[in-house]
């Protein structure tokens, strides 16, 4: 299991590094895309190639950083039943999960992808448009994601069956227990009380007419 630990951390460290990286291409994005713009209304020129930059540049951030959205549990869940269930069960569910829809999904996209990045290179494929870029390296950041989202997949099933088979500690980011049913029921909708009872500040001032005093 502690090898399978290691490798998982080695991917998760791969997956960072990724993402954090990548990241930076959403300034380069808006960089691109405000010269564009600007070029175009104040001198009355354009290209297609700049235009193209943009949607590589965009392609990229959606590609490569899906798996540091994954690694950072930052998907998107159904949150209003996901937070009724106990930690063990959706454990379970993002283990059988990752076995039985994730992996299956992305294995069969790369297996899908490689022969199609491979025929766009070996006919250095471009673009349709006048003036356009070469086309392969944009479908190679698909296979790129694909295989990305791929091992950090195998890293999470890894993580999640240490968590529920050897009682290893739960390190996923932003992970937190699901509140209890009984806890859920006491506590009205539109007030929450912390467990320790109303901050001192916060408690009811006592009514000076009912101790039978008198405010001046």
């Amino acid at each position: 299991m502690q090898a399978l630990l290691s490798f998982s951390r080695g991917i998760d460290r791969v997956t960072t590094f990724v993402g954090r990286s990548v990241s930076w291409l959403v300034l380069v994005v808006v960089l691109v895309s405000a010269g564009n713009a600007v070029i175009r209304k104040t001198f009355n020129m354009s290209s297609n190639a700049w235009l193209e930059v943009q949607w590589y540049l965009f392609g990229a951030i959606f590609m490569l950083a899906a798996a540091w959205t994954l690694l950072r549990n930052e998907h998107i869940r159904v949150d209003i039943v996901s937070n009724y269930l106990s930690k063990r069960t959706r454990d379970w569910i993002d283990f059988l999960g990752h076995i039985f829809f994730l992996l299956p999904f992305m294995i069969l996209m790369v297996w899908l992808l490689v022969p199609y990045v491979i025929s766009s290179y070996e006919r250095q494929e471009f673009s349709s448009n006048a003036g356009g870029l070469i086309v392969w390296p944009a479908k190679a950041l698909l296979l790129t994601g694909f295989i990305l989202l791929l091992l950090q997949g195998l890293s999470e099933m890894i993580k999640r069956g240490a968590i529920l088979f050897a009682g290893e500690p739960d390190t996923t980011p932003l992970a937190k227990p699901a509140p209890l049913a009984g806890e859920m029921a006491t506590l009205a909708p539109d007030a929450q009380v912390p467990p320790d009872g109303p901050a001192p500040d916060e408690r009811p001032a006592s009514n000076p007419l009912k101790n039978g005093t008198q405010t001046p």
